[in-house]
């Protein structure tokens, strides 16, 4: 714990997470988990199902 506090104190990666952040809302995250596919964003926790339809239609596109 000492070194995550130091770090997190330090702000040594400030610009790292400002960056990041800044990127997911220029995609349009608004929370996490999101996930891309192809540049189909899925939003929240979901279950393998929400996962599988959109890798398959994503892969049919491609045939």
């Amino acid at each position: 714990m000492p070194k995550f506090n130091d770090c997190v104190d330090s702000r040594k990666y400030k610009g790292a997470v400002d960056a990041d952040i800044s990127d997911g809302n220029d995609a349009g995250v608004d929370g996490t988990p999101a996930i891309f596919i192809n540049g189909r964003m899925v939003s929240g926790a979901q279950p393998y199902d929400v996962f599988k339809k959109i890798i398959d239609e994503e892969l049919a596109m491609k045939r």
